[in-house]
């Protein structure tokens, strides 16, 4: 692979502090809905970074389906390798990475579920397709073939006729709560602009300058 020929220059706008919200949330929206009007496909995907009990990282994509005050919620089997790492090691690391703007935010904070109640409505809202897909599949564990899941998932449209799914007890949402955020837009020269928030008591955050 020629990584030579991927070598590029950043240039894009910059990052001032004068220019940040205080409020790391709202800088956040902001910076989202400029991924969204500048037509980022799937600019609500996002990272979502892990580690075991034993301290073992791990990192997928996810599709982010909430974030307020209180914090980003994804949504997942509460049997998969990433619950299973949450569970332990109730911590985890966010990426989103916009790459027509040059920006990147990472986001690192304790993680709880969401409420029964949340994740219930949440999962009334999806598709039926995503709903039966949800109940055929055991995320994250060994399967002999494919053939095995596509069946259980054809088992349960017959067993479900009406679309009734009910909203199963091993699936629902977490919600990454930040003390941590970093806002990174890629500059020339590589002399790229970071500034960290940084949570000081409750409701109080630090802006920071960062070296790239």
């Amino acid at each position: 692979m020629d990584l030579e020929a991927l070598r590029r220059e950043y240039v894009f706008g910059s990052l001032n502090e004068n220019d940040l919200d205080a409020n790391p949330f709202r800088q956040f929206d902001t910076w989202f809905r400029d991924a969204v009007d500048a037509g980022i496909e799937l600019a609500d995907v996002m990272t979502v970074a892990t580690a075991s009990g034993d301290g073992v990282p791990s990192a997928r994509m996810v599709v982010l389906r909430g974030v307020d005050e209180r914090g980003f919620v994804f949504y997942t089997d509460y049997r998969s390798a990433k619950s299973r790492d949450l569970e332990e090691n109730p911590r985890a690391a966010l990426v989103f990475y916009w790459r027509e703007l040059g920006r990147q935010v990472r986001i690192a904070g304790a993680v709880q579920r969401v409420s029964l109640e949340e994740s219930a409505r949440y999962f009334h809202s999806r598709p039926l397709e995503s709903r039966l897909a949800a109940l055929a599949s055991n995320q994250s564990e060994v399967i002999p073939d494919r053939k095995v899941l596509e069946e259980q998932y054809e088992t349960l449209k017959l067993e479900y006729p009406s679309g009734d799914v009910p909203h199963p007890d091993n699936w629902g949402g977490y919600r990454v709560s930040p003390d941590e955020f970093e806002f990174w837009q890629g500059r020339e020269l590589r002399l790229h602009d970071r500034i960290r928030y940084r949570r000081d008591g409750d409701d109080a955050w630090v802006t920071e300058r960062l070296s790239p």
